[in-house]
């Protein structure tokens, strides 16, 4: 086993022994540790590994980070020696202080190791030990509107006292499998250099071009999704014209709305974005319209190369009432989430639709992750009021965009219409409150049936 991986392999087994043994009243109690009980720990730190504080000179802090060559083998035998007999004398202050301060000692290392995993196609976690003990550590990148004690007053738990490290336990994931993208600075060229997000977000259409087809299965009534295939090639043009319509804008991400997209899509679009000329002027990130097809229904991500990130398939159905009749959609659930890691932005993750309105799920992504950032493409007849969600993920710094589709609208629907999208945004607390919530509204001939396939919206996020 490599040095590097076994510090974070010991930072596991010390994480798991708190999370095992201690109730959320210790998190409250140690949040108020006296000074002399911490320079007490400090104290017993220090007569075991005597390096372990030396001064930093050019933060004038205490502790220097780790190098590589600090990890040595007699570092690990005091580590373990100090570790064990913290346990044993279930001195659990003692290992919540130590797991602090290797959270501060190895900032250099995990900066180092982010720019590694940049160069993955995806990454796996820090630590080999992750079945064993439970967690799973990986390199916490920097959000530029996430506070630094974020929801310390909010919740009591382990995270709230590690500034470098994602802290990830099994428990919370349950069933879902993780997926982690660390993407590169040149990925988001313009946010690399101005620090601000720019955003792009289209309803795309009015007309859907596809069908939803019941059908019964073991006594439940569900739906699938059949695309009128003769119009491929005109949904297509459509999406492209709205790639381009985005270009030579400075936009780090474009949204499509969930459903819109059809089997010959990615390939259509890979394509045009191949023969492009100026392909830095493309939105850096486009999120393709969601397809439906063989119980899937899922969201193609390419870079302004036209390389495929990566595919989220969405995880909850969504019920649809229909002539008196609820019938579920027919999709299989692959427990896949895909995140993205972006220094500045932090971590964001795609909800498709009813991934985002089920509270137990969102709320699962947001404790386990920290997410920072949401893109919600939808299909939705206003049925659902998404604001709700909203405020969920605003309390826990968590900024949110969707983008729904007039294609949705049902006669008798349009007061559920007036806006098309949101991007709600978290802001300091001397701005006008105004600012936190973003409307795309609908265009006004939507309502008359009539579809220009013009608009486009685009809004900014930026560091509080």
């Amino acid at each position: 086993m490599g040095n590097v991986t076994r510090i974070y392999n010991s930072v596991a087994f010390l994480c798991s022994s708190i999370i095992q043994s201690c109730t959320e009243e210790f998190f409250i109690q140690y949040s108020c540790l006296s000074p002399s009980e911490c320079k007490r720990i400090d104290q017993s730190i220090q007569k075991e590994i005597p390096d372990f504080f030396t001064p930093n000179p050019d933060k004038k802090e205490f502790p220097i980070p780790f190098q590589e060559s600090d990890l040595t083998d007699f570092l690990y035998h005091h580590l373990d020696v100090l570790s064990e007999s913290f346990k044993k004398e279930q001195n659990f202050f003692a290992v919540m202080r130590l797991i602090q301060l290797l959270d501060q000692k190895l900032e250099f290392l995990l900066l180092q190791k982010i720019q590694e995993f940049q160069d993955d196609d995806f990454s796996v976690t820090l630590n080999t030990n992750r079945e064993l003990t439970g967690i799973g550590l990986l390199p916490r990148c920097s959000c530029s509107w996430e506070r630094k004690h974020r929801l310390s007053h909010r919740y009591n738990r382990m995270d709230n006292f590690l500034f470098h490290m994602l802290l990830m336990e099994n428990s919370i994931l349950g069933e879902l499998i993780d997926k982690h993208f660390f993407l590169k600075n040149e990925v988001l060229p313009h946010f690399h250099e101005k620090k601000i997000l720019k955003i792009a977000a289209t309803p795309l259409r009015h007309e859907s071009f596809a069908h939803i087809i019941p059908y019964e299965e073991k006594n439940i009534q569900y739906f699938g999704i059949q695309y009128d295939e003769a119009r491929n090639q005109e949904a297509n043009a459509q999406i492209w014209a709205k790639i381009l319509q985005a270009s030579g804008q400075d936009c780090d991400m474009l949204l499509f709305p969930e459903i819109l997209g059809n089997a010959e899509t990615t390939d259509y679009i890979v394509k045009k974005i191949q023969e492009f000329p100026s392909k830095q002027d493309l939105p850096s990130l486009i999120f393709l319209p969601s397809f439906w097809n063989k119980k899937s229904n899922v969201v193609t991500v390419l870079n302004r190369n036209g390389d495929i990130i990566c595919k989220q398939g969405k995880q909850n159905p969504v019920r649809f009432e229909q002539k008196g009749s609820t019938l579920l959609e027919g999709i299989r659930t692959n427990y896949v989430i895909n995140i993205f890691h972006y220094n500045g932005i932090g971590r964001f993750a795609i909800l498709i639709c009813k991934d985002f309105l089920t509270t137990k799920y969102l709320e699962q992504l947001m404790r386990c992750f920290k997410l920072t950032l949401i893109i919600v493409p939808s299909f939705s007849t206003g049925s659902y009021d998404f604001r709700q969600s909203f405020e969920i993920c605003a309390s826990d710094d968590c900024n949110v965009i969707w983008i729904n589709t007039c294609a949705a609208l049902h006669k008798g629907k349009e007061e559920n219409f007036k806006n098309i999208g949101y991007v709600r945004k978290r802001v300091s607390q001397a701005s006008d409150e105004s600012q936190m919530l973003s409307r795309m509204p609908i265009c006004k001939t939507a309502f008359d049936g009539k579809c220009n396939h013009d608009c486009m919206f685009f809004e900014t996020i930026q560091g509080v």
